[in-house]
């Protein structure tokens, strides 16, 4: 059962692992988006994204035993290199499938941080029967990226800080925008939320082509996007809400919201000039909504994640030649 009391729990078990993050503010920002923009850096955690604080709540959640004979994952990348750290700090085996089209960068790294990578074709396999055969083969630990309760418990923790920020600020209402893929992140806050600041109203951003959780929310039916690769928002391109995720989500939400990949790459370079920090185009689309998507917004101020920053030095150079041309 997915609660206040296991993120609490998987706060305990982060502590002196996960980074906190701050809120970070910029004024130019905050004219761009007529409002105030609070900023969640989790490009700024350990293996640059979010995923962290889930792999690790996940490992240190199992008995000895099972994490001792090894772990197994699939992700295009940043719940990849999660899992590797976290594997690694207890000191066992992790196994990752990952998509051959993921960022080399995301690939690479997960091999460097000890990994084995099993690459798949994403237009053509499924990565989840390549996941379950290889976890029954070897005798390894599922951990998925994100319809598993210990994994939203430990994303849930960013909620916990976002709503200690907040209550600290007087801030007692605004929208948080949340980058969402399969919603792990996105329910985790929100349940967070719900317990410690019910003021927030936390929202799912997802890129246009891809935005399966948006039409949930909408129409109350889970429809898979009818592509699952191709888009620059690789980090948070999933088939379809979780089937854990999802109920939390319809629970607790507002309305999703969509951006175009061309707005991803503007707040991209936004968050760049304006806050020195570096964002994949995945990590940036709850920036781009505060930016570019003011008008569906409520509020005075807004909240959003930066989710992650593994981004290929080309796409990011391509976002900051984008800014330049533009003005």
């Amino acid at each position: 059962m997915m609660d206040i009391d296991r993120i609490r729990a998987a706060r305990a078990r982060l502590n002196g692992q996960a980074r906190r993050t701050p809120l970070l503010s910029s004024p130019f920002l905050d004219e761009l988006a007529g409002r105030r923009v609070l900023v969640k850096p989790e490009c700024l955690q350990h293996t640059g994204s979010f995923k962290f604080r889930g792999a690790w709540s996940a490992l240190s959640a199992l008995e000895p035993e099972r994490r001792a004979r090894g772990v197994i994952a699939f992700s295009s990348g940043n719940h990849a290199q999660g899992v590797a750290l976290a594997a690694r700090g207890h000191g066992t085996s992790a196994v990752i499938v990952m998509p051959s089209d993921a960022p080399r960068l995301k690939i690479e790294n997960t091999r460097a941080l000890g990994a084995e990578v099993v690459l798949y074709d994403r237009g053509r396999e499924d990565r989840d029967e390549i996941g379950a055969r290889l976890a029954e083969e070897r005798g390894l630990t599922l951990v998925k990226p994100f319809d598993e309760p210990e994994v939203i418990a430990g994303q849930g923790t960013t909620g916990l800080e976002i709503a200690e920020d907040m209550m600290a600020l007087g801030i007692t209402r605004a929208d948080v925008l949340v980058c969402c893929g399969g919603g792990g992140l996105t329910s985790g806050i929100a349940l967070a939320c719900e317990a410690e600041a019910p003021g927030l109203r936390v929202r799912p951003v997802e890129p246009e082509g891809f935005d399966d959780t948006a039409r949930a929310l909408a129409t109350g039916e889970v429809t898979p996007n009818a592509r699952l690769s191709g888009g620059l928002c690789d980090a948070i391109i999933t088939p379809a809400p979780g089937k854990l995720t999802f109920p939390i989500m319809q629970r607790l939400c507002g309305p999703g919201l969509v951006v175009r990949e061309e707005e991803a790459l503007s707040a991209m370079a936004e968050a760049f000039l304006r806050l020195k920090l570096v964002a994949e185009p995945g990590g940036a689309v709850a920036l781009a909504a505060a930016l570019y998507h003011g008008e569906e917004l409520e509020g005075d101020a807004v909240v959003v994640t930066i989710s992650g920053g593994n981004v290929d030095p080309a796409i990011f150079a391509q976002a900051l030649a984008a800014r330049s041309n533009a003005g």
